[in-house]
């Protein structure tokens, strides 16, 4: 703990923003050269894809045993099933994410007790302040992150674990019978409860994110073609499982979901702001205990003076530490684009999309049930927002002079990308040599300090320059498109299927030089935030294939649909795998419902029921996850 201080008060010294800031400048010019004279073209499209969940109770923890039953387990009856796995693409600050291997179809999980898909980001107000602001034409920007911080959690100290034994038909403790043979504690004060995963789960698939709950998994990239969407698939459902069976061994369950909604035991605000000050440095209890975490949640609070004020329908409330960031999860899908030279118009096309696919997507319209205190729930349902996500992020660290976290503007060049990153508000700076010994070798090493600054650059949208090469496609140095505002989705044939779309439609725009780019920027921005607010019933902005504004939605959604295919099949994939892919999406949109609607009308049924807004939202809750649990998509589940 020590340690971590002593690097957090290192980054925010005065000398390390003057050091850092000026290898910055010289690794941006030096990246700037190197983009301008090709070397970061490759030979095609590749994606990959992010993938954030959350930790729940699968079972009470056992009781105690009376001491003089106690008797000893020998290691051969504890489960220990660490599974390996290889580097995802990497964005080098993000933890090294694994791959599973395996064909499988876009069917879910179908073992364990676990739903095959799981759920950082975050929704915002669109009345939240700065947040909505048009940037300054001196605001640099570069593409956005979502819900999640998006930095390594170097060193995290280590979780306590719970061990399981394998076989439950030979307990290791025998109880006498007794009349009483009642569970110790009423399901209803477990059964789905947040929960602290322990460090065991991270031997395999899943990897570390900022809160002790948080798990994330990543795919290697691919190819974007019919074999590479194929290994995409393979590679989400194997990960995800075997993530979630690791979870499970732990008696702990990995959902596929935007926000978690049922609190830890000791209450949703007492988790999320448990905290200790350490020689002037505050420590979340509940976050990973990162050096970069624990520096990033000092210079916002520090911004902030000391609390973060948190907004939204039917709670306002402030917290001594970013972690409430981490109420939220997201997907990521990525889009590297082969010609730099064209990265404008994928990287403009890309931001007028962010209102639709936001809005068939929309998965987190309610705060954990505790944090409504005294709000009338029918009140509630008619006012939320359809994505909180947006406000949970923005709000926990667009805590300096300029909101870092927003829609990001267009760019002209590519090389504004750069420039971007470079004139962003620097938030917590670290230098290689505190974290890593020997001489720099290699592109990650070569930009490490202007590829850290990159990872606090939060948009919604974003370039990453650089990443885990792909054979016979792309080298590592790569542009890419990181899309950032999507959350996690029910079913693993949800993910995928907007992954499909988010890639296919920004392909199908500028394969046919559709002229979406036309729309004006600040249409683009309000799309967006309708879109968080409203869901599926967002006053949208578009510009059709005719060059005409329209905010008609069957406009709007035919040719999302239309373009999406249109890009699929530019790239070789196949018709049948493309209607596989965009068949669940596009059934949700023709039913009018997304995972946002369908909780809110859940949360109306259990409150004409007579139940408490609270009680409504639990209940809701755990319907979602078993819903999750017994369907393949969510359209099975209207």
């Amino acid at each position: 703990m020590d340690d971590i201080v002593d690097l957090v008060r290192r980054s925010l010294a005065a000398e390390t923003y003057t050091e850092f800031e000026d290898r910055v400048d010289a690794q941006a010019r030096e990246l700037e050269r190197a983009i301008e004279a090709g070397e970061f073209d490759n030979d095609a499209f590749s994606v990959g894809l992010e993938i954030e969940l959350y930790a729940i109770n699968s079972e009470p923890d056992p009781p105690d045993p009376e001491p003089e039953a106690e008797e000893e387990v020998s290691e051969a009856d504890l489960d220990d099933d660490p599974s390996g796995g290889s580097n995802a693409w990497d964005d080098s600050l993000e933890p090294a994410a694994e791959s599973g291997g395996g064909g499988a179809s876009l069917e879910p999980d179908s073992g364990a007790s676990l739903d095959p898909e799981g759920g950082a980001d975050d929704a915002l107000e669109s009345d939240t302040g700065a947040s909505l602001d048009v940037e300054d034409a001196d605001d640099t920007e570069n593409g956005g992150d979502g819900p999640s911080l998006d930095v390594d959690p170097d060193s995290p100290l280590a979780q306590d674990e719970t061990i399981a034994t394998e076989d439950e038909s030979e307990p290791a403790v025998e109880v006498a019978a007794t009349d009483d043979d009642e569970p110790y504690m009423d399901p209803a004060d477990w059964e789905g409860r947040l929960t602290r995963l322990p460090d065991v789960v991270f031997e395999g698939e899943a990897n570390k994110e900022l809160g002790l709950h948080n798990a994330e998994v990543n795919t290697e990239p691919n190819s974007f073609d019919g074999s590479g969407m194929a290994v995409q698939t393979t590679a989400v459902e194997m990960q995800t499982k075997q993530a979630r069976q690791q979870a499970s061994n732990q008696n702990c369950e990995l959902v596929l979901d935007a926000m978690w909604t049922i609190p830890p035991e000791e209450g949703s605000e007492a988790y999320l702001s448990a905290h200790e000050e350490r020689e002037g440095v505050v420590i979340a209890e509940n976050m990973r205990q990162a050096p970069r975490y624990v520096a990033l949640d000092n210079e916002a609070l520090g911004h902030a003076g000391g609390e973060i004020d948190f907004s939204v329908p039917g709670y306002d409330g402030a917290f001594p530490t970013i972690l409430f960031e981490s109420l939220a999860t997201s997907i990521q899908p990525h889009l590297q684009i082969p010609d730099s030279d064209a990265f404008p118009d994928y990287y403009n096309a890309a931001i007028r999309t962010l209102g639709p696919l936001l809005a068939l997507s929309a998965n987190s319209p309610f705060l954990p049930a505790d944090m409504y205190d005294g709000v009338d729930g029918a009140w509630l349902c008619d006012n939320t927002h359809h994505e909180l996500r947006i406000a949970a992020f923005e709000q926990s660290v667009n805590t300096g002079d300029r909101p870092k976290v927003r829609v990001p503007s267009d760019i002209d060049d590519v090389t504004d990308v750069v420039d971007r990153v470079v004139a962003d508000e620097l938030f917590a700076p670290f230098l290689r040599e505190w974290l890593a010994d020997g001489d720099r070798r290699g592109f990650e090493d070569e930009f490490w300090e202007f590829d850290h600054k990159r990872g606090t650059y939060w948009r919604w949208l974003r370039c990453v320059a650089g990443g885990t090469p792909v054979d016979g496609v792309a080298s590592e140095r790569s542009l890419r498109i990181e899309y950032r505002p999507l959350p996690t989705q029910p079913h693993v044939d949800d993910i995928v299927g907007l992954q499909a779309l988010t890639a296919g439609l920004i392909r199908g725009l500028v394969v046919a030089d559709h002229p979406l780019a036309e729309l004006p920027w600040q249409e683009a921005e309000r799309s967006f935030y309708a879109a968080a607010e409203d869901g599926l019933d967002a006053d949208l902005s578009w510009v059709s294939t005719h060059g005409e504004r329209t905010t008609d939605h069957s406009v709007i959604f035919d040719e999302v649909f239309r373009y999406a295919r249109l890009g699929l099949d530019a790239q070789g994939v196949p018709e049948a795998t493309v209607d596989e892919y965009l068949a669940p999406i596009e059934a949700r949109y023709e039913a009018g419902a997304t995972p946002s609607s369908w909780k809110v009308g859940r949360v109306r049924e259990y409150l004409d029921d007579g139940q408490a807004v609270g009680d409504a939202i639990e209940a809701m809750q755990r319907d979602y996850i078993a819903n999750s649990r017994e369907h393949h998509t969510f359209d099975e589940w209207l």
